[in-house]
């Protein structure tokens, strides 16, 4: 029988837990409820208790109850529920992970479900949902539920979402298993915004012909954490990093910043990577009055309702292509650049709202200055990003590469 562990403060939430774990059960499905609370008596009796959450976290139950400390209690029983939590799908006596909470407890379960691998549901109805989910979420495939109302009791809207929330991870954990295909493909990952869409649709389309599976990620902060986690992880054969529009949100000051480290894992692991400059003419921003004041006289363009673009300058465009360069002079594997002289997104090409060849002068001769002895070939082509002889010449140059790294 498909077990589905809920993790939460059976001091504080026992009427919700109580209610979940009913509603789990009359769906057929078992349950492992795992008392992380520390200040108060629980409301019923879980299957693993408290006391052996602590412990499994190297902590004394009564002496955090004592202290008072809210916080140092949170982050001890965070611990040992990921812990707990660990063992039990180590054991396979879990199948998914659910739980309740405001922000104390979203981040208590989401320290506890994040190690869990890809692919096994994890859900948490939290009051936190509808803000940044980033420090919950991470790099994974967990879902926050909004709540809607506080978890605080039980009424006619909680009852509602906590009676769906159980339901669709009733669902998750008895579906039936997706098959795993015969051949085993090499997996490689592509960059993508909407702005270079056509040249990683083209190049996907390419790489699967030549016997790839390929993963596209979207660059919105979240995408490039993702994609440089996977290739950390030895998941990927290679990475055709199209669009590397983060660096400029992290530059400027963007809301698609996907911090330091991008564009880092391949060239520390070894990874073919073939890289361009897609969407490096844009900082992204949310609606236009959330757009910083200093940039009132900048250059903007309404992508969508939620999204507006900056074009970025001279000066910025100077600064990422040093940094680019940079990052991927430190390859220790296969590695190209390719420049698209004639535009790096959609509307950066001529009569585009971005066209600026000045800012495009200073990015192209930047990482041409970057990259003259470093190893790392630079091949530079007269068309846009989203030209198919664009796209296909960048798929042909990391399918040579992962051939050759595959042959040593």
């Amino acid at each position: 029988m498909a077990t589905v562990a809920l993790v939460g403060t059976l001091d504080t939430k026992s009427s919700e837990y109580r209610f979940v774990a009913e509603r789990l059960r009359d769906l057929g499905v078992e349950v492992i409820m795992i008392d992380c609370g520390v200040l108060g008596e629980p409301g019923f009796v879980p299957q693993i208790d408290r006391y052996h959450v602590a412990r499994v976290a190297g902590e004394d139950l009564d002496r955090l109850a004592a202290a008072g400390d809210r916080g140092a209690a949170v982050q001890a029983m965070s611990r040992g529920a990921a812990g707990v939590v660990e063992q039990l799908y180590g054991e396979g006596r879990l199948h998914g992970a659910m739980a309740l909470g405001g922000t104390g407890g979203t981040s208590l379960a989401a320290a506890a479900f994040r190690p869990l691998p890809l692919g096994v549901p994890k859900l948490i109805v939290s009051t936190a949902a509808a803000g940044d989910n980033q420090p919950y979420v991470g790099e994974t495939d967990l879902i926050l539920a909004p709540s809607v109302v506080d978890v605080a009791g039980l009424n006619r809207i909680s009852t509602r979402i906590l009676a769906n929330a159980a339901a669709a991870m009733a669902g998750m954990v008895t579906a039936a298993p997706i098959q795993p295909r015969d051949d085993e493909r090499p997996l490689v990952a592509a960059s993508m915004f909407g702005v270079t869409t056509p040249c990683v649709t083209r190049a996907r389309e390419q790489l699967e012909a030549l016997g790839y599976e390929v993963l596209v990620f979207h660059m919105t902060g979240a995408g490039g954490r993702t994609l440089e986690s996977l290739v950390s992880n030895g998941m990927l054969a290679g990475v055709l990093d199209v669009t590397t529009t983060e660096l400029a949100d992290h530059l400027v000051g963007g809301i698609f910043d996907a911090g330091p480290d991008r564009l880092c894992a391949a060239a520390r692991t070894g990874t073919p990577a073939v890289v361009s400059l897609g969407a490096l003419d844009m900082v992204n921003f949310g609606p236009p009055e959330t757009v910083p004041e200093r940039f009132a006289s900048r250059l903007t363009y309404r992508h969508n309702a939620t999204t507006t673009l900056m074009r970025t300058t001279p000066a910025e465009c100077r600064e990422l292509g040093t940094q680019l360069a940079a990052k991927v002079s430190k390859s220790v594997g296969p590695a190209a650049v390719f420049l698209p002289l004639n535009g790096i997104s959609a509307i950066a090409v001529k009569d585009g709202a971005f066209y600026d060849p000045d800012a495009d002068v200073a990015l192209f001769d930047a990482v041409r200055a970057g990259l003259r002895d470093s190893g790392v070939e630079l091949i530079e082509l007269n068309s846009d990003i989203n030209a198919v002889e664009f796209a296909d010449a960048m798929v042909q140059r990391l399918h040579a590469a992962i051939s050759s790294a595959t042959r040593l």
